[in-house]
Order: C-alpha cells, then sequence, then structure tokens
C-alpha cells in the first residue's frame, strides 16, 4: 500500500501522511512478531513415529502464527537419547530453551518422563502451559 503525501484535492497533508503511515507502520510490526512457543511431545519410545509427529506440531505452531522450538528435534542429531549423561544434558539445554519461551506447547494423550519433567519445570517457573491433542485440538 502506498501512502499519498497529498489530499485527495492534491494538496500536502502531512498530518495525515503521518497518521497513516504510523498505522501502517504498526501494522507491518504485528506481522513480523511471532512469539516462540516450546513443543513438548514424546520422543522415546517410537522415536520414528514420535519424530513425524514433533515435525507436525511444529509445523501447526507454525501455521498459528508462532516460532515453534522442539528440543527433542534437535539434541538427539548430536546427543545420544540412550546415555542418561547425555539424556540429562539435552533436557538441560531445554530447560534453558524453555526459559526464552512465551508458552509451552504439550502435545498428545501420553505424557512421557521427559515431558513430565518438562511439564513440572514449567509450572515451577509459571510458564503458561496449553494442551493439544494428537489431532492437533486444543484441550
Amino acid at each position: 500500500m502506498s501512502i499519498s503525501k497529498y489530499n485527495s484535492e492534491g494538496y500536502p497533508d502531512p498530518t495525515a501522511f503521518g497518521a497513516l503511515s504510523s498505522i501502517e507502520n504498526e501494522a507491518r510490526a504485528l506481522r513480523a512478531f511471532r512469539p516462540i512457543v516450546y513443543i513438548c511431545s514424546p520422543f522415546a519410545g517410537d522415536i520414528e513415529k514420535n519424530v513425524v509427529a514433533a515435525r507436525t506440531y511444529s509445523r501447526f505452531a507454525v501455521e498459528q502464527g508462532y516460532i515453534p522450538i522442539a528440543p527433542h528435534l534437535l539434541f538427539p542429531q548430536f546427543l545420544n537419547d540412550t546415555d542418561p549423561k547425555e539424556r540429562e544434558l539435552g533436557l538441560f539445554f531445554g530447560n534453558a530453551i524453555m526459559s526464552k519461551c512465551s508458552e509451552i506447547w504439550v502435545f498428545g494423550s501420553h505424557i512421557s518422563s521427559g515431558m513430565e519433567a518438562e511439564i513440572k519445570r514449567a509450572k515451577w517457573k509459571n510458564y503458561r502451559l496449553r494442551y493439544f491433542t494428537e489431532n492437533l485440538e486444543e484441550v
């Protein structure tokens, strides 16, 4: 949208131009802002299925206007989830990232031990929790 410095009669109108420019800039800024959400869903167990689900949940968050962070998609790329020390390190990293998120989104009806730890921390820190089904419906 192009805002003219002139009114409909062709005269300069700096007041209207300034006001309309301000409104356009605010609208542009709102479109650019996307809150970060923490994706909390199972990883262990059927890892292949759970990774596909976490990708689906992340895509859902994008479509809702958010930036998703799913640590269980990132950290297993270089940490061994079957090694208890590395698993704890991954959970620690996730907690650090969680503190930067505006909301924690919990997906699915099954709460794994890792999810349980994340939810407990989120409640302890008084972060905003939202719960969703596997079918992406908020409960």
